[in-house]
């Protein structure tokens, strides 16, 4: 399976070369491809990558699924609550991605698992496997609901990088929204026994800092729980051998 990150940026108004446009991941496995959130940024550019077979979409916010506003050239995966949100989209093929229930698609296996991450637009995490190399994708997460089945077995993870160690949950009533810091997430990888992480959805604290200190402090966090990890950054490629 090889990972292409088309970008890396998340919600801020701060960017870089490395981190232009808003996170987005394209898997590709034997000639089959699948592209993971659709953001604004991508609204009429969707002819710049290779046409991917399915589009997955985590959540309804408009860095994750407004570049679809125009339409899409492929079927497109998302949750009920998500399509509740942009279902007025003129997306032909529309199909419903439950958790619980995984799809196989051209040599891909791909099951949504709801996450806390907003409380107007509930967000989903991918596990997508291909032969035998597994990943999930969350780019946006407080909490994973069912942490052990998402990760369980996992080459790679990828998540969530608006922030390294500050948190940014927040609670209203019982419910929290916002998004776990990578020290936290790091600490999941840990629990599971998932060997590496790749960071994306980068936050101002990465895509406007120093690239070499962020690097080190990552690296020093990964290095305390056992975990080999790093930044992405747009147009990264990575094949799980």
């Amino acid at each position: 399976m090889k990972l292409t990150f088309l970008g890396t940026r998340g919600e801020t108004k701060t960017r870089s070369r490395r981190h232009f446009r808003h996170s987005s991941l394209l898997a590709s496995y034997r000639g089959a491809r699948i592209m993971i959130d659709c953001g604004y940024d991508w609204l009429g550019r969707l002819r710049e990558i290779p046409r991917p077979g399915a589009i997955l979409v985590t959540h309804a916010h408009p860095d994750h699924a407004w570049g679809l506003k125009e339409g899409a050239p492929s079927p497109v995966y998302a949750s009920a609550d998500t399509w509740e949100i942009i279902g007025g989209f003129p997306i032909r093929d529309k199909r419903l991605a439950k958790p619980g229930e995984p799809v196989s698609w051209r040599g891909f296996t791909f099951e949504s698992f709801p996450v806390e991450h907003s409380l107007r637009a509930p967000a989903n995490g991918y596990r997508i496997t291909a032969g035998r190399r597994s990943i999930f994708y969350v780019p946006d997460v407080v909490y994973i609901m069912n942490r052990a089945g998402a990760l369980r077995g996992l080459d790679l993870y990828v998540g969530d990088g608006a922030t390294l160690t500050r948190s940014m949950v927040r609670r209203r009533s019982d419910r929290l929204f916002g998004h776990a810091p990578v020290r936290t997430q790091l600490t999941w990888c840990m629990k599971e026994g998932v060997p590496g992480a790749i960071i994306t959805h980068c936050g101002t604290e990465i895509v406007g800092g120093d690239e070499t200190q962020v690097a080190a402090r990552l690296e020093a966090m990964a290095a305390e729980r056992g975990v080999s990890a790093r930044v992405a950054y747009d147009g990264m490629e990575l094949v799980l051998r």
